[in-house]
């Protein structure tokens, strides 16, 4: 059986950015990327964050090539020089991206020894010169995500004037992480749990600020917390449970885009496709299929099986089978494991 592959979704009339899933570094590449467009024909999908650096002075191909598929797609930059974020916007609008998005909140001292991400918010003239000088250089939207607060700093003050600066330069659109990044102490992985959610900062910009578009990220996981927060606010950003549990994904397109014209599908189907899919790529590029199967193994998230099916397509001695086999051999061992 031979499935069509995702339907490119940047001619549908819906707005993407209604709900999307967040640029999480190591994990939505493209090939994450098509796996998500299968799920949903809709929902905006975000690169992981691409310095300026790399794509200035590396391989900009590596970087920018994505499917067509994969339509409507962000490109996350990381820096802080205007002048060179201005070069990259450009190189977006030339790879055809849809957004243009700048990293103000991921707190890792790797990113801070760059000079950007979420130390940023403690310069919104820089951040402002940053985003003019992307939006001079682009027609692309140019979009800011960020913290609700850097450290210790909890007043409301501090990310509203910075939304407030930051808009005066061009950028409509805010994501807001609605957690204080702590650039000192914590890990990154830290910095996703151990500062408490404050959605009713997010809230409060929205408010002041009804002319911009407010979307909010943090700690969502289901369909009902996402429709509570799409009462208040313009979007929605899921992050890694959109990774973890991807087949939730299947329900966003009538759930939160009101379009149930998709065919339904089973995961059967959707690992099947991208098997079709990892054949594809080592044929064009030489990809294997063990580091595209990484990002579908929470496919079967709570079923019984899972585990042992799980464990097939993460074993490094099925290396050398074609991924067909491979699902093949993976769908026996959760058969027995589930009987």
């Amino acid at each position: 059986m031979t499935l069509p592959k995702p339907t490119p979704s940047a001619a549908v009339p819906f707005d993407a950015s209604r709900v999307s899933v967040a640029p999480m570094m190591d994990w939505t590449d493209r090939h994450c990327r098509y796996l998500h467009r299968l799920l949903s024909r809709h929902a905006l999908l975000y690169t992981e964050m691409v310095t300026t650096g790399a794509l200035l002075h590396g391989d900009v191909p590596r970087h920018l090539r994505f499917n067509d598929e994969e339509h409507p797609v962000a490109l996350q930059l990381g820096g802080s020089e205007p002048e060179d974020l201005a070069k990259c916007a450009r190189l977006a609008e030339d790879w055809n991206y849809d957004e243009v998005n700048l990293n103000c909140g991921c707190p890792s001292e790797r990113v801070q020894r760059g000079a950007f991400g979420a130390c940023l918010m403690n310069e919104p003239q820089l951040v402002a010169d940053c985003v003019k000088a992307m939006v001079d250089a682009t027609r692309l939207p140019v979009t800011v995500k960020h913290r609700i607060g850097i450290d210790k700093i909890e007043r409301y003050e501090f990310v509203r004037d910075f939304v407030g600066q930051v808009s005066e330069a061009g950028c409509s659109t805010f994501i807001v992480h609605a957690r204080n990044a702590w650039l000192k102490g914590l890990s990154p992985k830290q910095n996703r749990e151990v500062p408490p959610l404050r959605y009713e900062l997010v809230h409060r910009l929205k408010h002041e600020f009804p002319h911009l578009r407010i979307s909010i990220n943090g700690g969502f996981a289901q369909s009902e917390a996402v429709h509570e927060q799409l009462r208040l606010l313009d979007g929605v950003m899921v992050g890694r449970e959109a990774y973890h549990n991807p087949w939730w994904l299947a329900e966003w397109d009538s759930a939160f885009f009101c379009d149930a014209s998709a065919p339904e599908r089973t995961r059967e189907e959707i690992e099947l496709a991208m098997c079709e899919y990892m054949v594809r790529e080592a044929q064009a590029h030489g990809t294997h299929w063990y580091s595209i199967a990484r990002h579908m193994l929470g496919l079967r998230h709570g079923l019984p099986g899972a585990r042992r099916w799980r464990q097939v397509w993460s074993d490094h001695r099925m290396k050398e089978l074609p991924p067909h086999e491979v699902m093949q051999r993976a769908h026996a061992r959760e058969a027995v494991a589930a009987a």
